[in-house]
């Protein structure tokens, strides 16, 4: 509990017992020999105020500033109107159990904000610099990129970089939700906000401290309460315009049947005060954001960090999603399984082709220049043509080479062997002549089948892979995973023009989500209703263009965040419904003189407190 917490606890304690005394004193008679009205009221009013000083200072701060209708007006007529009808401690009750209420709601938020609390610690305090041979704590901003930064054993890593000097187990649960630490050694990169735990680590620095993991992350969690679902949207609506309706409302409950019937001042207007008390939206202005709240709180618990309460509500409507096949299913790491050469021996045909791959940094070429072992004679290669979504056309001693996919050796003339072995085939031709193919897979990530079951169980509809893969690679990973539908042999245009027409097939209310690796996928996340990225612990693209970002890359917990999402919006329509059901009987009752003070009481902090408690159930993840 907080010191503010703890304060507001003692003045309701103090308040209580004073409030006590005097409703006992009342009731055994023993102010009946007090003579003046005043004098009760002036002793009433120490609990009172002990109890609502502040609520008085809100009120009348906020009409000062044109804010009228609010919680704390309502609050303040009702309460002033109690005292006017010679109603003490009804007047003092509803100001005690509000503030009560208010407690409720401070630890409710408190509790939701602790998750994202937990991960906004990860903010380092200082970098360890190397200067004259010892250590100085220097500022994270003032530190420089290509800087030598020295991290202890149970410090928070200050900026990303690479690991220089030294091995250690790292603690990334602050990122991933992951408890198990992973190894770090050199040429290892490593990210901000993460522990270093076992050994001391020299860290060349690749970022600065605004472009860093953690900075992201710390911007992505201060915005996510600005972006408001449609139910939030809606509720502040409807409490702008519910208030003051409420309030003209209590004014003519407490002037029209006196002026009509000739009398009954007092009565009507302690009849206009319980309508007041009832109407204050408290549990819809608290309870909806909360739920919210927590719903983001439960994911980031688990790594998976959600940029606004609009986007938890999409995913609980979530009926499609539509997978990127590389670093999203599968791991992105290839491996050369094949490799089929006509004209040229094995190992010429793998030279050739690393030769002609040099420059290029896709991992299908990596896994070229990996297969091949052997140091390249750059001097042998000519000035490389890349040619988008076919390959690439490079002199290799003087020759021309083309390198690339079958659409590349159609373009080109080239009589070519058709492949159809299973996994990314790369065609080789030299001067004109097809010299052979190298057949090259990728490996499904650990339990992304899982995640496609998963997915079906919390019932999305649809599974969808697209691929700039050719189509037999692509449907032997789709049938090992169980995946619906397969767009294949896609140019990265393509994928925002396929995702474009699943949309048109959704229907209204259905969602459609893209879950891509982040790093060539923006335009088709941000196409997407929903863009879900791999994060890849410290993909900018990622973190910059998703809605939803999985830190540790783990495909599962998409299943589990639309679980979250679900439960947490039913949680918001239990609170709507419950509040306006209990608010509109009660208001009833009031108006009609059936509903005293402390049914109001109940009406207010009552309902408030029921549905905060009901919200707080979103932070729990299952």
């Amino acid at each position: 509990m907080t010191k503010k917490q703890q304060k507001m606890m003692m003045r309701i304690i103090v308040s209580f017992i004073l409030f006590i005394a005097l409703f006992v004193c009342e009731h055994m008679g023993l102010f009946a020999g007090i003579g003046s009205p005043w004098i009760l009221s002036a002793i009433y009013l120490v609990p009172y105020l002990i109890i609502g000083y502040d609520i008085i200072y809100k009120a009348v701060r906020n009409i000062s500033h044109g804010q009228v209708f609010d919680e704390n007006f309502l609050m303040m007529i009702a309460t002033f109107g109690a005292f006017g009808v010679g109603e003490y401690s009804e007047a003092v009750a509803v100001m005690l159990f509000y503030q009560v209420g208010e407690l409720f709601q401070s630890y409710a938020v408190g509790k939701s904000r602790q998750s994202i609390s937990d991960m906004m610690d990860i903010c380092p305090e200082y970098a360890n610099i190397e200067k004259d041979g010892r250590l100085v704590q220097t500022d994270p901003d003032e530190v420089e990129v290509g800087s030598i930064i020295v991290v202890k054993p149970g410090e928070r890593i200050p900026l990303d970089g690479i690991v220089t000097e030294g091995e250690s187990l790292i603690d990334t649960a602050a990122l991933t939700g992951e408890s198990v630490p992973r190894k770090a050694s050199v040429g290892d990169e490593i990210f901000s906000g993460c522990v270093n735990g076992s050994g001391t680590l020299k860290v060349q620095v690749t970022k600065e401290f605004d472009d860093s993991t953690v900075a992201k992350i710390l911007e992505l969690v201060e915005n996510a309460s600005s972006k408001k679902a449609k139910v939030e949207n809606f509720i502040t609506r409807f409490a702008r315009y519910y208030t003051p309706v409420v309030t003209i409302g209590a004014v003519l409950l407490a002037l029209l049947p006196p002026l009509i019937t000739g009398g009954g001042w007092g009565e009507w207007i302690q009849r206009a005060c319980i309508f007041l008390v009832i109407s204050c939206p408290c549990a819809l202005v608290i309870s909806v954001p909360l739920g919210f709240f927590g719903g983001i709180g439960a994911a980031s618990r688990i790594g998976v960090l959600v940029k606004g309460s609009n986007y938890l509500e999409a995913v609980a409507e979530m009926t499609t999603i539509v997978f990127d096949k590389t670093g999203t299913l599968t791991k992105g790491e290839f491996k050369v399984q094949e490799i089929l050469p006509k004209g040229f021996s094995k190992e010429a045909l793998l030279e050739m082709a690393a030769l002609g791959e040099a420059y290029s940094t896709h991992p299908i070429a990596g896994s070229i220049r990996e297969a091949y072992g052997r140091e390249l004679d750059m001097e042998r290669i000519g000035q490389a043509e890349e040619i988008a979504g076919r390959g690439i056309c490079v002199p290799v001693d003087g020759k021309e080479v083309l390198i690339g996919n079958e659409k590349l050796m159609e373009e080109r003339h080239i009589s070519y062997d058709p492949c159809q072995i299973a996994g990314t085939v790369v065609y080789a031709a030299c001067e004109g002549e097809y010299a052979g193919a190298i057949v090259i897979s990728d490996t499904v990530k650990e339990g992304a089948r899982d995640a496609i079951a998963s997915m079906k169980r919390v019932g999305v509809k649809k599974c969808v892979m697209l691929t700039g893969d050719r189509m037999a690679a692509a449907k032997a990973v789709a049938e090992a995973l169980g995946v619906d539908e397969v767009h294949a042999e896609l140019l990265p245009g393509d994928k925002v023009s396929k995702v474009e027409e699943l949309l048109k097939a959704q229907k209204d209310k259905e969602k459609l989500a893209f879950a891509g690796d982040g790093i060539n996928d923006a335009p088709v996340l941000t196409r997407a209703d929903i863009g879900i990225a791999m994060g890849s612990m410290g993909s900018d693209a990622a973190i910059e263009a998703a809605d939803v970002v999985l830190m540790d890359d783990d495909v599962r917990k998409i299943a589990a965040v639309v679980k979250i999402s679900r439960k947490t919006l039913g949680i918001v329509k239990q609170n709507i419904v419950f509040a306006l059901g209990v608010k509109a009987l009660v208001l009833l009752l009031g108006a009609f003189g059936m509903a005293n003070m402390w049914e109001a009481v109940f009406a207010d902090v009552g309902v408030s407190v029921i549905a905060i408690l009901n919200s707080m159930r979103a932070l729990k993840t299952e």
